[in-house]
């Protein structure tokens, strides 16, 4: 294991801005990375289908075993902001950020473990079958890229996807999730003269708020109301007020049952409410949109992926668990679409803050576990 290249790698690429839309410096460095190991690598159109100024990455190495099924490796290239100006600091065998900016562990700390996996593989003459590996973009706005890309570019029905903390874990449940959109509708008067003229908006959306299960609802639900926007002035009752909200669960029969209790909890609020003018009744109602999200990962503890990565972490004398999540990740969307995968630990540390930190030696330990998955998979 060349731990100084693996560490040198993740600097470089940690300290290339690429949030999300804006992966296109990050992927041209690792297309040509991608192909000095001698790789073919094509770019897809989703960049053109979503605002980015690239595609997603599809590299194709060849396999050195003969009759060896493909095997896929995936990451995704994009960041959360605040990350325009990325300043690693390094203590040691820890990465941490400077305290202005995300660090990009998530998901580069998986990008170069895929990378010096393959290379390991090659340089160690360790026998294998053909390896797609596939970055994506646009993980991180609601797994778009992964939602625009073609399975049918894979040669690989089954592979890994490291995009998640922890060392030699393996997330193999994560929700389904429904997005929400919801418009109160209430009805404007002046707040001095009239109030009892108006209905409220906001306070009808306030009382169906403060009704509704939110947070950790069980063991398997999560939901949450993120945006209320409306209202025009302090002296107006506001007519309108827009909710953005989402809900999600790691059975579809239990996202229904919250999407269809947050739906009520605002229609009954409606109900509630109502005025009547020169013979004239107005009630409030609510406009309700709901799309699905993505679709539940969902990957049974025999599946051969499974098995395989136990079998490697085993080898390697590791511990090693399987675990669900309540966070979504390209898995969720390659796994709706038949493939076999899985979600790898790769090392990354309180993602999505400027608080963000690696430590080298979970890199090291990820790429050695894929590259003994690979070498097992060919076996």
């Amino acid at each position: 294991m060349n731990k100084s290249r693996l560490r040198d790698e993740f600097l470089e690429l940690a300290r290339i801005p690429s949030v999300s839309k804006r992966e296109g410096t990050v992927a041209k460095r690792l297309i040509t990375i991608l192909e000095s190991m001698g790789a073919t690598v094509q770019v897809d159109d989703a960049g053109a289908a979503i605002g980015s100024d690239t595609g997603n990455l599809v590299a194709r190495f060849p396999g050195t075993a003969p009759d060896v099924a493909p095997f896929l490796l995936c990451g995704h290239m994009d960041t959360v902001p605040p990350a325009d100006h990325v300043r690693p600091v390094v203590d040691g065998d820890i990465i941490r950020t400077d305290g202005t900016s995300v660090l990009g562990g998530d998901d580069k700390s998986g990008i170069v473990a895929i990378l010096e996996a393959v290379r390991l593989l090659r340089e160690r003459h360790i026998a294998h079958g053909p390896i797609d590996v596939l970055f994506t973009i646009c993980e991180e706005l609601g797994l778009l890229g992964a939602k625009q890309f073609d399975v049918g570019r894979l040669r690989a029905r089954t592979g890994l996807i490291l995009d998640c903390d922890g060392v030699h874990e393996l997330i193999t449940r994560a929700p389904a999730a429904n997005r929400m959109q919801f418009v109160v509708h209430g009805l404007e008067a002046h707040a001095g003269l009239a109030p009892e003229q108006g209905i409220s908006a906001v306070q009808v959306a306030a009382e169906a708020i403060a009704a509704m299960r939110l947070g950790r609802v069980d063991g398997e639900t999560t939901a949450n109301v993120g945006r209320i926007e409306g209202g025009l002035a302090s002296n107006i009752v506001p007519n309108r007020v827009a909710l953005r909200a989402e809900t999600r669960c790691l059975t579809v029969e239990g996202l229904q049952r919250q999407t269809q209790h947050m739906v009520e909890c605002l229609e009954v609020a409606a109900a509630r409410r109502s005025v009547t003018i020169a013979g004239k009744t107005t009630t409030a109602r609510i406009e309700a949109r709901v799309e699905r999200d993505y679709e539940p990962l969902a990957v049974r503890d025999d599946a051969r992926i499974v098995a395989l990565v136990r079998r490697a972490a085993g080898r390697l004398s590791k511990p090693f668990l399987t675990r669900s999540t309540g966070a979504a990740s390209d898995a969720n969307v390659f796994g709706a679409r038949g493939l076999e995968v899985a979600n790898l630990g790769c090392g990354m540390r309180q993602i999505h803050t400027v608080n963000e930190w690696v430590d080298v030696n979970d890199m090291v330990a990820t790429t050695e576990l894929l590259v003994e998955t690979v070498r097992l998979h060919a076996g």
